[in-house]
């Protein structure tokens, strides 16, 4: 059968359209020839993915982004992504943007699959969304609070360089220029002195030598003094002395109590008063003796009678 020339061209007009459509799905991202599956996940902000991004699963590549559209009422981003693979991907699993390599460039999706989910994700499915920042953009929030301290402390500093430019006026700066030019003068002053001070130690060395010496022989006296009181039983000497205040105590709290003769002199007012009353009439009757001796030795050398006794005129006795 031959072909007619209109037959030809017909073929050759829907091959072309194939092709045409074909090669507009493939720039697009999706392979018409091949038996993949679509899922989608929507994101606030893709931060830069592009149709055609590579999709992979732990590093291995297993699609590509076929499409990203916008929400015009919810400002939410909606990608489609094309999977071919057979590893089971969970409904749960997360679709996370992230950075590729320095060589590649630009945002890529890695599938996070969840083990613990049985249930696998058919065409049209959704996963959870997730972003992970790369180094410029975690490098920028970390730096974000810091060039705000920075900011606000140059703020500070340059406030105090006006206030020190207010306080320093012509008269205060002279009087620092005074200042620092009295302050090079004592220390000049004191360079001076140091090395007088120097001459004088190099001029006294041996009587500084002799000043140690005789602080050293000192020290040992000292020290030998110190073994000389530790030799002498100070420990032993002060056990005496402790159990001397010891029997001193208890002397003074049986005094204290009343016990004891002089315990009871101090503390029984009775034994005080009988004393003293007979301290008393042992005074009268030394007294009474010597008015009148005779009442007591009768001595008659020529038979003499003797005087009646007369008591004395003052009885404290009868008082």
């Amino acid at each position: 059968m031959k072909l007619t020339r209109e037959i030809k061209t017909a073929i050759l007009v829907i091959a072309a359209i194939a092709l045409f459509i074909w090669g507009y799905s493939f720039l697009k991202g999706k392979d018409l020839f091949t038996d993949y599956k679509t899922l989608y996940v929507k994101y606030k902000n893709v931060e830069g993915l592009v149709i055609g991004a590579p999709i992979t699963i732990n590093g291995l590549s297993v699609g590509k982004v076929t499409d990203i559209k916008l929400d015009n009422k919810t400002a939410m981003i909606t990608v489609e992504m094309q999977i071919n693979t057979d590893f089971p991907i969970s409904k749960t699993s997360v679709a996370e943007i992230y950075a590729g390599s320095l060589l590649t460039g630009g945002k890529q999706l890695a599938i996070l699959p969840n083990p613990s989910d049985p249930t696998p994700a058919v065409d049209g499915d959704f996963l959870v969304s997730s972003s992970k920042l790369d180094l410029t953009d975690a490098l920028a929030g970390q730096l974000e609070p810091l060039k705000d301290k920075i900011t606000k402390l140059l703020d500070n500093a340059n406030l105090m360089l006006e206030n020190v430019n207010d306080i320093l006026n012509k008269k205060s700066k002279d009087d620092l220029r005074n200042s620092l030019a009295t302050l090079s003068a004592t220390m000049n002053e004191f360079h001076k002195a140091s090395q007088s001070l120097n001459g004088i130690m190099d001029d006294n060395k041996n009587k500084i030598g002799g000043i140690v010496t005789d602080f050293k022989k000192v020290s040992s006296d000292f020290t030998n003094i110190s073994d000389d009181l530790n030799k002498a039983k100070l420990g032993e000497t002060a056990e005496n002395l402790k159990v001397t205040l010891a029997n001193v105590d208890k002397i003074l709290a049986d005094l204290q109590s009343g016990k004891g003769t002089l315990g009871k002199l101090i503390k029984d007012e009775s034994f005080y008063n009988n004393l003293s009353r007979t301290s008393r009439e042992l005074e009268l009757l030394l007294q009474d003796l010597r008015l009148n001796p005779t009442r007591y030795v009768n001595v008659s050398l020529f038979g003499k009678k003797n005087k009646p006794y007369v008591a004395p005129v003052n009885d404290t006795v009868k008082k």
